[in-house]
């Protein structure tokens, strides 16, 4: 679960994270200009797959996301190293997804939700969210826009039983999982 952060922690909040999904050169690429190579990709009518192995990272050692453009989502299952639990089985980002050509760019707009499967869904990063709109980091649509987000990703996920996949059955949308390598 996420760590309340401390007024000092928010005095340093950072602009929007973007991450590029380039389906050429078989790279996300985030906003610093990091390029990680992608294992999988898998493009459908509805969004975009990567999986890739994340390197040098304490707890997290592999990763799969699926962004979801037309509700401006990108719902991940993170997976660590072992020995190290897991809080949530679906970390759901609340970002604005754009496609250009054979580039996907995300742009997470602070707002987070964690799901337990069958068990709760918790909204985070609601801080970072307040710092960032009063540092000017979002303009008042994007922030509007991601509160909504917000709202109806949440309000879906809790009316199908904490089920993110349940959830986007319900709207015509089937992921399909890899399973983590070992």
């Amino acid at each position: 679960m996420s760590v309340p952060r401390t007024a000092a922690a928010l005095e340093t909040v950072h602009r929007p994270s973007a991450a590029t999904y380039d389906l050429n050169e078989r790279v996300d690429r985030d906003r610093a200009g990091t390029v990680r190579a992608v294992d999988t990709w898998r493009v459908t009518d509805f969004g975009l797959y990567i999986a890739r192995p994340v390197v040098d990272h304490p707890r997290i050692a592999w990763l799969q996301s699926w962004l979801l453009p037309d509700l401006d989502i990108r719902v991940t299952d993170f997976r660590g190293h072992p020995g190290q639990d897991r809080y949530e089985d679906h970390y759901v980002d609340v970002l604005r997804v754009t496609i250009e050509g054979t580039a996907w760019r995300a742009v997470d707009h602070y707002l987070d939700i964690l799901v337990r499967t069958g068990k709760d869904a918790v909204v985070v990063d609601s801080d970072e969210f307040v710092a960032a709109v009063r540092a000017g980091y979002l303009e008042p649509p994007d922030a509007e826009h991601a509160l909504e987000t917000t709202y109806r990703t949440f309000a879906g996920i809790t009316a199908n039983g904490y089920d993110v996949d349940a959830w986007l059955r319900s709207l015509g949308i089937t992921l399909t999982w890899s399973i983590y390598p070992r």
